[in-house]
């Protein structure tokens, strides 16, 4: 089993000098796109968009991404048809990050599903894992959400400005805090 296939599986894999050499040069193509995409200027929305199809792994029809963005790997990051992200979105993709229909992400959001091992030694040895990241369909992160390794949140969820997600939240719910917290159901 290669590192990169241990990292798509939630077990401990290796960085650094011992990666996967396929995986590296899906980081530096991935770092290479968001660099062109950061660069380009706002008036240019056609190349902006051609640019993300190309990195992302897949992309409803209309979707919006401010810049700067910046992810891993860009090819285990899927979003759903009218997908909005504000300024400075972060997504470590070294597991899937899936996000439904209609989800609006404010400035400086960061969902990072990689991660490394609480004993020293293991991390010290360039030993990380990952877990997915999936997102429902009409949710709203306020700005400075960031959403840690492994978590689902519901449809219809707002997460306030400022949260860190390090659990599930339900389905309409409004959650803020560290950690975020449920605190309210949406009724509908």
């Amino acid at each position: 089993m290669t590192e990169k296939e241990k990292m798509l599986a939630g077990m401990l894999y290796r960085v650094g000098p011992n990666a996967d050499p396929q995986a590296k040069e899906e980081l530096e193509r991935a770092r290479e796109l968001c660099a062109l995409f950061n660069r380009l200027l706002p008036s240019q929305k056609e190349e902006r968009a051609a640019l993300l199809r190309q990195l992302l792994g897949r992309t409803g029809e209309h979707f919006h991404i401010e810049q700067n963005f910046w992810c891993d790997f860009g090819s285990n990051i899927e979003i759903g048809e009218n997908f909005f992200s504000n300024h400075d979105l972060v997504i470590l993709d070294c597991a899937r990050v899936t996000f439904g229909r209609n989800c609006f992400i404010g400035p400086q959001c960061g969902f990072y599903t990689a991660a490394h091992p609480i004993d020293a030694e293991q991390r010290n040895a360039g030993y990380q894992y990952a877990l997915p990241i999936t997102v429902g369909d009409d949710v709203w992160f306020g700005g400075h959400v960031s959403v840690m390794p492994g978590v689902r949140i519901g449809s219809g969820t707002v997460i306030g400005a400022g949260s860190v997600v390090t659990k599930d939240i339900p389905d309409n719910s409004i959650a803020a805090g560290v950690p975020a917290v449920v605190k309210k159901k949406i009724e509908q």
